[in-house]
């Protein structure tokens, strides 16, 4: 089983779309974090469950998608770390 570790990016990007969320309800941006860390918990055991980020074409950079967003994360070996959490609306840097 494969270790989850978050970075920093990802963890801010959360808060942001958590904030935003809550100017209309404080509890659907809970149950959007909360099922944000859920579906992410699937990789522990399905790392390859993501597809290849298609503008980077690397094996070890996956995302799955939640929504409207994309969760990227990058496995390795027995490691997985999500790098970012994006609205698909807007362009990957």
């Amino acid at each position: 089983m494969a270790r989850i570790s978050w970075t920093e990016q990802a963890l801010s990007d959360i808060q942001e779309i958590c904030g935003f969320i809550e100017k209309d309800s404080f509890r659907y941006a809970q149950i959007f974090a909360d099922k944000v860390f859920a579906a992410v918990e699937n990789l522990s055991k399905y790392p390859e469950l993501g597809r290849v980020v298609p503008e980077y074409n690397n094996a070890r950079i996956r995302e799955i998608i939640f929504g409207n967003y994309r969760i990227i994360y990058k496995y390795k070996h027995d490691e997985i770390v999500i790098l970012t959490v994006y609205h698909s609306a807007r362009l990957l840097d």
